[in-house]
C-alpha cells in the first residue's frame, strides 16, 4: 500500500473536496449538522437528564465520535461500487478505495473536533489536558472503522442491499449507544451485553479525555484495540476473499 500513498492521498483529497462541491456552505455543513442535531437532541432530553454532568458537552462529544462512525462506514460501503473504472480498468490494490474514502471522513472528523475544542472551552470553562491524547485514541478508531468499512464495501458489490440494511443498523446502534442518554441509566443486568459494543467503548474513552480529564482505563484500552484490530482482520479477510469477482460485479 505505501508505494500508492501518492495515489491514496490525491484520492482522498479528491474525496473530501466533492463532498462539499457546489454546496453554498461547504465544509460548514459538516460543522452545522451535528451542532444542530445536539441542539435538538439537548433540547428534547435536557429535561429527563438535567441532573447529569455536563450533559451538553457529553452529548457534543458523542454526537461528534458517532459521526465518523456513521458517515465513515456508510461511505466506506459504497467506495467500490462508486469507481467502476477504477476497479475494472487499472490495475491497484482495491482496498485503497475503501482507505481514500475513510480518510476523507477522517479529514472531516478532525475538523469537527478542532472546533468543538473552543466549545468545549467555553461550556466547560478549561479544557481537560488529556485532550491531547486525542489522536492516540483517534487512530485505532480510524483502523476500526475502516476494518468495517472494508467488510461493507466487499458484501454492497454482491448484495446491493446492504445500505439499506446498514441504514438501518446504523440508527438502531445510535439508540445502542450511550449519546442521548448517560451509562448510568443502563440496567446492570444488561451492562456486561451492553459493553461489547466497541462504538460504547470509544465513545467512554473520549469522554473521559475531553471531558472528565481521566485517563482510560487498561480494560476499555485494551477494549478498543483489540475492537480495531479484529474489525480490520475480519474485514480484510473477506475483502480479500470477495474480491475476486469485483470486476464482474461491478
Amino acid at each position: 500500500m505505501w508505494q500508492y500513498r501518492e495515489l491514496i492521498k490525491n484520492l482522498t483529497l479528491a474525496e473530501f473536496k466533492n463532498r462539499y462541491q457546489n454546496t453554498a456552505l461547504g465544509f460548514f455543513w459538516s460543522l452545522l449538522s451535528p451542532l444542530l442535531l445536539s441542539l435538538v437532541l439537548w433540547f428534547v432530553f435536557r429535561n429527563l437528564f438535567r441532573q447529569e454532568e455536563n450533559f451538553a458537552v457529553n452529548l457534543l462529544v458523542g454526537i461528534m465520535a458517532w459521526r465518523f462512525f456513521a458517515t465513515g462506514t456508510s461511505a466506506a460501503l459504497q467506495s467500490i461500487v462508486a469507481k467502476p473504472s477504477l476497479v475494472t480498468k487499472v490495475y491497484i490494490p482495491r482496498q485503497i478505495l475503501v482507505l481514500s474514502t475513510v480518510l476523507a471522513n477522517l479529514i472531516s472528523s478532525l475538523l469537527e473536533f478542532l472546533v468543538l475544542l473552543p466549545v468545549l472551552l467555553i461550556l466547560l470553562g478549561h479544557l481537560p489536558l488529556t485532550v491531547v491524547l486525542f489522536p492516540l485514541i483517534h487512530i485505532p478508531y480510524l483502523i476500526f472503522i475502516y476494518g468495517i468499512g472494508l467488510f461493507l464495501a466487499a458484501l454492497f458489490v454482491y448484495f446491493r442491499d446492504m445500505n439499506q440494511i446498514w441504514e438501518v443498523l446504523v440508527n438502531i446502534l445510535f439508540f445502542c449507544s450511550p449519546i442521548v442518554y448517560p451509562l448510568s441509566i443502563v440496567p446492570g443486568y444488561l451492562m456486561p451485553y451492553y459493553i461489547l459494543n466497541p462504538v460504547t467503548q470509544f465513545i467512554i474513552v473520549y469522554r473521559n479525555l475531553m471531558v472528565n480529564g481521566t485517563l482510560p482505563s487498561l480494560t476499555s484500552t485494551a477494549g478498543i484495540v483489540i475492537a480495531a484490530i479484529v474489525a480490520w482482520f475480519i474485514g480484510n479477510f473477506a475483502f480479500e476473499r470477495l474480491q475476486r469477482r469485483f470486476a464482474e460485479e461491478v
